[in-house]
């Protein structure tokens, strides 16, 4: 990623050349075909262009030769970035970074919903029960301690790992949310985002830092929600209540997968948040023998906090 290279102090200016070459993409295949691999178009077009701004800028020596022509000349698309114990996946790693220590805790998680997650600022303002001109003050004091600290280029080491995760737990409790009841009138439900909150949730449970309790309780409770997504929404697009909908849409698979990640939450003495929401949401806990659960979930969303 282009953030890796130059360092999470540049998060604007890679910003501002991803929205550059998203424009110039509209515009060049309007008129030629889309290329074989459009992200590594992308990725050659904000590069070119942070590149050239980057030379521009006094005091950049450093920085561009340290990159030289591998941030310039990059055809073949991002280069593989991975932090400990071989999980590749360069947006998780980025929440980490975004999650940072030094940044106030109410900052990083506008800084991670806008810059890796996406969302716009009625959106942040909305799940966090703030107003938008909380939502800019919050985004620019997070870029603000970006710029003044020494950037992070390596993985960072493990002990800060564990104390940004409760942070990277709740990008990703909010990403699930947005997805599972979208802030947009007219798209209900986002199942993209849903299933990227799963996904990068259960990266994050196959590494040493991101394996624990919390973690396997989060990612059943997003299963379990998801096992619903089918069923929630009638022929207009409306959203059903629980006694409305057609059962036998709910998914099996992701009811067995959330069966499964709530029997590994409950090892040991730990009871979290996450634990708590699956009750709260009558998703009780499956019985041990092979088998369905024995009550599945009612029509309770997520609780955005």
């Amino acid at each position: 990623m282009l953030t890796r290279r130059v360092g999470s102090r540049h998060v604007e200016r890679v910003e501002d050349a991803v929205q550059g070459a998203l424009m110039s993409a509209l515009t060049t295949w309007t008129y030629d075909a889309v290329p074989e691999n459009p992200g590594a178009w992308l990725y050659r077009a904000a590069s070119n262009r942070l590149s050239g701004e980057l030379r521009q800028q006094a005091g950049r020596h450093r920085i561009l030769e340290r990159l030289g022509d591998d941030l310039a000349g990059q055809s073949s698309g991002p280069a593989a970035s991975f932090f400990a114990d071989e999980v590749r996946d360069d947006l998780l790693r980025m929440l980490f970074i975004c999650c940072r220590d030094d940044i106030p805790a109410e900052s990083r998680l506008v800084l991670a919903l806008k810059t890796m997650c996406g969302f716009s600022t009625p959106e942040i303002a909305l799940r966090l029960f703030t107003t938008e001109a909380n939502v800019y003050k919050r985004l620019s004091r997070a870029r603000d301690r970006l710029r003044e600290s020494a950037p992070e280029l390596d993985t960072p080491p493990l002990e800060s790992l564990e104390a940004r995760l409760p942070s990277v737990h709740s990008v990703l409790y909010l990403l699930f949310n947005e997805g599972y009841l979208s802030a947009h009138a007219e798209q209900a439900i986002r199942r993209e985002l849903c299933d990227e909150a799963i996904r990068l949730c259960a990266l994050l449970a196959q590494h040493p830092v991101g394996a624990v309790p919390e973690t396997f309780a989060l990612l059943a409770l997003m299963h379990f929600h998801s096992s619903r997504l089918e069923s929630r929404l009638d022929g207009a697009g409306a959203l059903l209540l629980l006694e409305e909908q057609d059962r036998s849409r709910w998914d099996p698979e992701h009811m067995q997968a959330g069966a499964k990640w709530l029997r590994r939450a409950a090892n040991g003495e730990v009871f979290s948040r996450y634990h708590a929401e699956v009750f709260e949401s009558n998703l009780t806990l499956p019985r041990l023998s092979p088998g369905p659960p024995a009550h599945w979930p009612c029509d309770q969303g997520p609780i955005t906090r």
